[in-house]
């Protein structure tokens, strides 16, 4: 992929590419018209980057796990800045790459003229027939009203004709790419973190009677100092809305709760709960902790093998929900020890990066928090703010629990990640060749 001298006023271009108009004391044009300013920076003006990337057909670039810093040097060569810009109107931020696209939104990375930020900028196209879809007019009712360092802030609403635009503060990645740069597992002690945040947040939207009602890895978002966000609050609920039913077509499958796939529609905070201790196994193994294959079915049946099949006795009024089979009464009702499931003992023939697998028996209380959070019975589930007192977390510093709910825990002193074992963008292994590892976490 060549480099491309694209500007004919650069003075950095080679004589012979350097138009002749153009002279060596040449500045960035300086913009006096707000209708000047493009939307996007699809097509660069002049005096604004010596030399571009000519731009082929590539596949989409993956969001990083990298340090912001090195982005904010990029936006200081931008004229375009403009003190007293409105919020709410769509010449006040300006487009940057696409990051994704979703089954009724685009989401793109962007800036704003108002103060310089990076932001996120979920588009939402609006049909003529249908208009606005109501899982967005919901999403942004909602988050108008959080404000919690764990749930992703909400800056600007724009709207015009043909679509609705959310802008959202710009986090670098979200838990399932950080995950996917991280294979195998990751260190006990980023999981400590990140799960202290997740049920952080989680506590938070509950008591503002709040469902998230999709909790996935890809729905939590992770900033370059390890920031856990919760995201995408399209099939969010307040439960505090008058309602008699829920709908059961919510969270992905493999996070989805038994009583929900069994066809319950009167459900509460204990939907996420589930969710969040499938998410605590996932960041502990590497790998997703009940993968169903097709339908809803064979989902409840891998959960069935592990948490044994429930009957009126263990869950009263189970026979009664739509979903429900006769024929799992022939199955095991006692549920399994979760280290025997997900915890396989590692065998001194392996290397040292593989016996540093993490095993949800190894890491102390994980096994404790992660069997509280998946029980089949609803209530027996663990709430978000109880189980941030368990076993678990007493080796985070006490502060964490005084922090204001707009303050970061990264605030505090001394807390910040660990090396991960494994990193698919480093060429050799980050972790130390010495002894087995120590797992005192």
């Amino acid at each position: 992929m060549g480099v491309v001298w694209c500007l004919p006023g650069c003075r950095r271009a080679p004589p012979e590419r350097r138009s002749s108009a153009c002279s060596l004391q040449c500045k960035p044009e300086e913009l006096t018209d707000l209708k000047e300013v493009p939307r996007e920076v699809n097509a660069p003006q002049r005096g604004w980057y010596h030399t571009i990337q000519e731009r082929r057909v590539r596949p989409q670039r993956v969001r990083r796990h990298s340090n912001p810093l090195q982005e904010r040097a990029v936006t200081k060569g931008f004229q375009w800045q403009r003190k007293g810009l409105p919020f709410g109107t769509a010449s006040s931020y300006l487009n940057l790459e696409k990051l994704g696209e979703g089954s009724y939104a685009t989401v793109y990375k962007g800036i704003s003229r108002i103060n310089g930020q990076l932001v996120a900028m979920k588009v939402i196209s609006m049909k003529t027939e249908e208009g606005v879809p109501f899982t967005a007019i919901r999403e942004g009712s909602l988050l108008k009203g959080l404000k919690h360092a764990n749930v992703v802030l909400l800056h600007d609403i724009i709207q015009t004709c043909e679509s609705l635009t959310f802008v959202f503060e710009y986090v670098q990645t979200d838990l399932a790419q950080y995950m996917s740069q991280h294979p195998g597992g990751l260190h006990p002690h980023n999981v400590r973190l990140f799960m202290f945040q997740l049920l952080r947040g989680l506590a938070y939207i509950h008591r503002l009677h709040v469902l998230h009602r999709d909790l996935k890895p890809q729905n939590l978002l992770i900033s370059y100092v390890g920031e856990l966000k919760l995201a995408d609050f399209g099939l969010a609920r307040a439960k505090s809305v008058p309602s008699q039913t829920y709908s059961t077509e919510v969270v992905t499958l493999w996070y989805r709760p038994p009583d929900v796939l069994l066809g319950a529609t009167d459900y509460s905070s204990e939907l996420d709960i589930w969710g969040a201790g499938c998410i605590l196994i996932e960041m502990l193994q590497g790998r997703p902790a009940l993968p169903g294959i097709c339908n809803v079915t064979d989902q409840l049946e891998k959960i069935w093998l592990v948490m044994g099949a429930p009957n009126e006795e263990s869950w009263p009024g189970v026979s009664s929900l739509s979903n429900y089979r006769t024929e799992w009464r022939r199955l095991p009702s006692k549920a399994r020890q979760l280290s025997a499931v997900w915890g396989s003992q590692v065998t001194s023939a392996l290397s040292i990066e593989e016996d540093c697998i993490l095993r949800l028996g190894r890491v102390k209380g994980a096994e404790e928090l992660a069997s509280r959070m998946l029980k089949c019975f609803p209530r027996d589930r663990v709430s978000a703010e109880r189980a941030l007192e368990l076993y678990f977390f007493q080796t985070l510093p006490r502060q964490l629990y005084q922090l204001p709910d707009v303050r970061s825990i990264f605030t505090v002193p001394g807390v910040k990640l660990e090396t991960e074992f494994s990193d698919l963008f480093t060429p050799y292994p980050k972790m130390q060749h010495q002894t087995r590892f120590d797992w005192r976490f």
